[in-house]
């Protein structure tokens, strides 16, 4: 039997148990897990997949990233990648979400395929490395023909809601082909908008609220451990409600 594509779901970007639990407990339908969201995302800890696989009933779908920064990867990190999939695989993810460019700009067919192959019957999600393709058209031509189930794609711009031209051009292309996933900035305020827009209705959410205060009480402002631009001090995790409401809106379409 066919799957159904374009029913309404709500997947969870998440990269900590208490955002996964948060974001099943608001309804999500499938996470994805990953490590540095500040950074836009890197592959997680194997321990923390095992302890949200473990205790959370949703499917899980693993990013495979090695670092910060482009899509165009050499050798060594293709092996890790390759070795995280299988790792990954092993552990019982439901799918992964992968992405590989070549230096023009397209998507790399021959290591896309050569992941795809170590990912065996797991779902494959193609993240926002769709973005930063020469031609949304053929990268979605690409996705199709090897085999992707899914593409996680602001349409090419900042948010989701800025690129829901391009993500209806994509989405009317793909035809039913492959599900189209709008993500990046999806907020309540918004899913309407975009769905109405472009009549996609699977989302790509954080379900963030406001930054939760450190426990910290002894503070040391004059040093940064990471990004200038982000506190020490500061929290970001997904809200249950924030994501409860984005998911009855999502489930209603």
């Amino acid at each position: 039997m066919a799957r159904a594509v374009n029913r309404p779901l709500i997947e969870g970007c998440v990269d900590s148990y208490a955002s996964a639990a948060a974001a099943v407990a608001g309804g999500a339908d499938r996470l994805e897990l990953c490590a540095n969201l500040a950074i836009g995302g890197t592959t997680p800890s194997p321990f923390l997949f095992q302890q949200i696989f473990q205790e959370l009933s949703t499917p899980v779908n693993v990013l495979i990233r090695p670092r910060f920064g482009d899509f165009l990867y050499d050798g060594k990190e293709l092996e890790e990648m390759s070795k995280s999939i299988q790792m990954f695989r092993e552990l019982g993810a439901n799918g992964v979400v992968i992405g590989v460019l070549t230096p023009e700009g397209t998507l790399d067919r021959e290591r896309m395929s050569a992941l795809m192959a170590q990912a065996g019957d797991m779902e494959v999600t193609l993240h926002r490395a769709f973005d930063m393709t020469r031609d949304p058209m053929e990268a979605l031509e690409t996705s199709v023909s090897l085999g992707c189930r899914t593409i996680l794609t602001s349409g090419q711009a900042q948010n989701a809601l800025e690129g829901k031209e391009t993500l209806r051009q994509v989405f009317e292309q793909a035809a039913g082909r492959i599900d189209i996933m709008a993500g990046s900035g999806v907020k309540k305020e918004n899913i309407r908008e975009i769905y109405e827009h472009t009549g996609i209705r699977v989302f790509h959410t954080t379900g963030r609220g406001a930054a939760e205060d450190s426990g910290m009480r002894y503070r040391k402002s004059s040093v940064s451990m990471g990004l200038p631009s982000l506190s020490e001090y500061e929290l970001w995790r997904t809200s249950q409600e924030e994501f409860h409401a984005c998911a009855e809106l999502i489930h209603s379409l």
